[in-house]
């Protein structure tokens, strides 16, 4: 009984790690420029004295989805979508630097340029700073211009460019908060080839209907592995009354 018990309970365990997986994706789906994880199961055999007569499910990560979302005109200056492949550099809460899609760019305190979630935006030489200004303007390489304040419309002036980077996919890795580094740890290098959108913002790459559909499959084989459970402990039940009878 307590091979079928363990097994049973092993994929409820996993089933409720990958529906945790999906729900996140769902949560997000409104997220500006959000990359939905993806979820998989591999089976993982008990090793230990004696023969692997178990094997037990496991519920992973295996990677995220880098599909680009749909890009939607705001007419915003300070909202800015990546076109094609890129990304757009950030600072994370301790002081390293990260990748985002992100785009709903404003001004926080002291004009340093955030993302919509509160993240410092890197420049050149770090996080950027906006001076006060009439205008911001962000160009299609990600530089940014102002018309200070009190001066002509013709009078731009330049402050920074946003960093911008497009390390190959299969080195990046997501952070539990969401954002892109590379598995090595180290900062990827500015490509002067990735471009921006101004006044435009990407959507999440999360597929409603897909993920859905996930959540049905994913609850019908939580119930599985239940309905499993519990024949396990009738079938003890029912042995345990045989043997009373003898």
């Amino acid at each position: 009984m307590d091979h079928i018990l363990y097994v049973a309970m092993s994929g409820a365990k996993q089933i409720e790690a990958a529906q945790a997986a999906n729900t996140h994706n769902l949560a997000n789906v409104s997220t500006t420029g959000f990359r939905a994880d993806y979820s998989a199961f591999r089976a993982l055999a008990m090793k230990g004295p004696g023969y692997p007569t178990r094997v037990y499910a496991m519920a992973e990560r295996p990677g995220i989805n880098l599909n680009p979302g749909t890009v939607a005109t705001t007419g915003r200056e300070l909202d800015i979508a990546i076109k094609d492949q890129g990304w757009i550099a950030v600072q994370t809460s301790n002081g390293t630097e990260a990748y985002t899609r992100r785009g709903d760019l404003k001004l926080g305190p002291n004009g340093v340029l955030q993302t919509g979630d509160g993240r410092p935006v890197l420049g050149n030489s770090g996080p950027i700073a906006i001076p006060p200004a009439e205008k911001i303007e962000i160009g299609g390489d990600g530089t940014i211009s102002i018309r200070p304040v009190g001066q002509q419309a013709a009078a731009l002036a330049v402050v920074d460019r946003i960093r911008l980077v497009n390390p190959p996919a299969s080195e990046l890795v997501k952070g539990k908060d969401g954002l892109i580094r590379l598995k090595d740890g180290t900062d990827a290098p500015p490509d002067a080839h990735v471009r921006v959108v101004s006044g435009a913002l990407e959507s999440s790459n999360v597929n409603v209907v897909e993920a859905l559909v996930n959540m049905i499959t994913l609850a019908r084989q939580y119930e599985a592995q239940v309905k499993l459970m519990r024949d396990a402990s009738d079938n003890d039940a029912a042995s345990a009354q045989t043997l009373r009878m003898y």
